[in-house]
């Protein structure tokens, strides 16, 4: 054992919390550095096949990412832990090599550089999530990773407008460099990352084990749950809709709004952020799986009307575009997030199955980001040239919270007849399982 792994061992429970939400935090927070950049670019003059160069772009790197995803259903779910630094080291390397050769290749020919961008790229949040499931502070730690993907995106388009306005590099060399000012502190967050202690026998007993799965695993999981499994991923490919219209297309969707402020994405993205991890962490307090995992629920529901309710607020001026972006973007958040880590890390301990998120998160994300690359071909082939990202992110908010509302009634439906029990909020007894959950946590004995 190495000086810094026997030292880490040693680590009290608070302290290796904050150890394991920083480096997994800085981790994906660099990522973002690799697979973002491009979106604060225009490229604007540019089309192939008849279609706009930026949705090119974008709809190249979806699929790359979204085949990764549906490889990552097998990778992630059976790689071994010590396997897991190399895998992230190698394939963000590999996406880094891609972005060189975009900006070398000239456009529109370089669009191919931006698929292998996101086919390096798409197993990065499986992987990093893997250090941290299956402990009792996972959904603590889980906050954290959300606020990293939340926050990272605007802050990395606000340094991707820096490189190009102020440093006067071109759009084409912008995603690379950009990637290229993060890679030092992404090689030291893996490493350190690499070398936390795993769950303890506790963490075990109390989340049940997480080990990879085999194919056999995989599909007798499937069809013991899958009409439930089925619910929740529709929800989840309609919120990866609304967050990458929203994402990729920001800087035009501002521009409609008349502002053309850098500093805007990462200010509006910061608050949501705070939110997020703020409720995403009250989850750990609650003790009960099955109390939790309805809760998860509850915050798909109450996201998908914070959704329609800020649109409706902004159209009749109740709300400043400042406003409806970030309440909007919360509503999106709070019904995405639940889905990266914490809602599966729940449904596998409630359901006592011996798998693990990975292979679950990977099913929903491989479906999530095709249902975008469906919305982006619609769009472009619109009949209606006068259609625009912020008509189109408005239209959507009137429909698809709706249907997400549903579904995770179904879910609801399903799952409480699984267990055999209503599904029951937290009420007053919240306070009784928040002090019992602070006395037995590991951070209570410092």
């Amino acid at each position: 054992m190495t000086r810094l792994k026997t030292y880490l061992h040693g680590l009290s429970g608070f302290a290796l919390t904050i150890f394991l939400a920083l480096t997994s935090f800085s981790t994906y927070f660099c990522m973002y550095a690799f697979r973002k950049p491009f979106t604060a670019g225009t490229f604007e003059g540019v089309s192939l096949w008849g279609i706009d160069y930026k949705i090119i772009l974008v709809i190249a790197q979806i699929m790359g990412y979204a085949t990764a995803k549906g490889l990552g259903i097998k990778v992630v779910s059976e790689v071994t832990p010590d396997k897991r630094a190399k895998y992230i080291l190698c394939m963000i390397g590999y996406s880094e090599l891609a972005l060189l050769l975009f900006a070398l290749v000239p456009a529109p020919d370089n669009w191919m550089f931006m698929y292998l961008n996101g086919l390096g790229l798409g197993m990065i949040y499986g992987l990093v999530f893997s250090y941290l499931e299956g402990r009792q502070i996972t959904e603590v730690l889980g906050a954290g990773l959300a606020v990293s993907f939340i926050v990272s995106s605007g802050l990395v388009k606000t340094v991707g407008r820096w490189v190009v306005v102020d440093l006067k590099i071109n759009e084409y060399w912008m995603p690379f460099m950009t990637g290229l000012m993060f890679l030092p502190l992404l090689v030291i967050s893996v490493w350190l990352m690499n070398n936390a202690p795993k769950p303890t026998p506790e963490d075990i007993a109390l989340r049940t084990p997480r080990i990879p799965m085999s194919g056999k695993r995989r599909v007798r999981f499937v069809r013991k749950y899958g009409f439930g499994l089925v619910s929740l991923i529709l929800i989840y490919v309609l919120m990866t809709v609304f967050r990458d219209i929203r994402d990729n297309f920001s800087v035009e969707i501002w521009k409609e709004l008349g502002v053309n402020d850098a500093t805007i994405f990462s200010s509006t993205e910061a608050i949501i952020g705070l939110a997020i991890s703020l409720l995403a962490g009250l989850v750990f307090f609650v003790k009960n799986h099955q109390t939790a995992f309805w809760l998860n629920h509850a915050f798909l529901i109450v996201g998908s009307i914070l959704i329609v309710g800020s649109t409706v607020c902004f159209e009749r001026q109740i709300l400043s575009a400042f406003w409806w972006t970030v309440l909007m973007g919360l509503g999106i958040y709070l019904a995405y997030v639940p889905f990266n880590g914490m809602l599966f890390e729940r449904l596998i301990a409630v359901l006592h199955e011996k798998a693990n998120v990975g292979f679950l998160f990977y099913i929903a994300d491989f479906s999530g980001y095709m249902g975008s690359v469906v919305i982006l071909l619609i769009k472009n082939f619109s009949s209606d040239h006068s259609f625009s990202w912020l008509g189109l992110l408005i239209d959507l908010a009137h429909i698809l919270p709706f249907i997400s509302v549903i579904l995770a009634g179904i879910s609801l439906f399903y799952f409480s007849n699984k267990l055999g029990q209503k599904p029951t909020l937290p009420n007053s007894s919240l306070f009784a399982q928040v002090r019992s959950r602070r006395n037995s946590w590991p951070l209570s004995r410092v």
